[in-house]
C-alpha cells in the first residue's frame, strides 16, 4: 500500500474511503488501544472503547480543525469515549466515593521506578486495571493523559481535593502491588538456588 501523508488520510476519511480508514485504524490500534487498556476493567471492554472512539472519529473528522495535531486530536477523542464509558450508568455507582483531603506532604508519595522499569506495560496495565473505577480514572487522566487535578475535578464532577486523594491512593496501592511483585520475584529467585 502506498504512503499517504497525514493531509491525504484525513481527506480520505473526510470521503469516507473505507482503506483509507482500515488504514488509520491499523496505524494507530496498538497505541489507543493501551490507552483504553488503562481505563477498562477488561480487555473485552478496552477493545469495544477503541471500536466506539474510532467510530466517533470517523464521524466527527468533519469538526478537525488544523490546529494541534492529529493524533493528539484522536487522543482526546479516545480518552473522551473511555470517560464516557465510565460515566455510564452501570458504573457510576461504584465510581461514587466520598473521601477526605490529602495534606499536600502525602500527596508527593512516588512508586519506585525501579520496580516500574522492570515491568511490562501489560503487567502495569493489569495492576492499573486493578483500581477502583474512580481511583483509576483520576490516575490515568492526572499521570497519563496530563490533566491537572482542577481540569479532572471539572470533568469528573468531584472536588480538586478528591482528585488528590485517588492519585495519592492509586500511587500507595501501585507501590504496594509492585513492591509485593518484587519479593516475589526475589523468594522464587532464591528457591530456585
Amino acid at each position: 500500500m502506498p504512503a499517504y501523508s497525514e493531509e491525504e488520510i484525513i481527506a480520505g476519511c473526510r470521503k469516507k474511503d473505507r482503506a483509507i480508514q482500515e488504514l488509520l485504524y491499523k496505524t494507530y490500534y496498538s497505541m489507543f488501544l493501551k490507552v483504553c487498556c488503562r481505563y477498562a476493567k477488561s480487555m473485552q471492554d478496552a477493545e469495544q472503547l477503541l471500536n466506539d472512539g474510532f467510530l466517533k472519529i470517523f464521524t466527527q473528522i468533519d469538526f478537525l480543525k488544523n490546529a494541534g495535531s492529529f493524533a493528539g486530536w484522536m487522543h482526546k477523542i479516545m480518552v473522551n469515549t473511555c470517560l464516557d464509558y465510565l460515566r455510564g450508568s452501570a458504573l457510576k455507582e461504584e465510581m461514587k466515593i466520598h473521601v477526605r483531603s490529602v495534606p499536600a506532604e502525602e500527596s508527593n508519595i512516588a512508586v519506585s521506578n525501579d520496580g516500574i522499569e522492570s515491568m511490562e506495560f501489560k503487567e502495569l496495565v493489569k495492576l492499573i486495571q486493578t483500581l477502583p473505577a474512580m481511583t483509576r480514572t483520576v490516575f490515568n487522566m492526572y499521570v497519563f493523559d496530563g490533566y491537572n487535578h482542577k481540569e479532572i475535578s471539572e470533568q469528573m464532577e468531584i472536588s480538586e481535593g478528591t482528585s488528590h486523594w485517588h492519585v495519592h491512593q492509586a500511587r500507595n496501592i501501585l507501590q504496594k502491588k509492585i513492591n509485593n511483585s518484587e519479593q516475589n520475584i526475589v523468594s522464587y529467585e532464591a528457591k530456585r538456588i
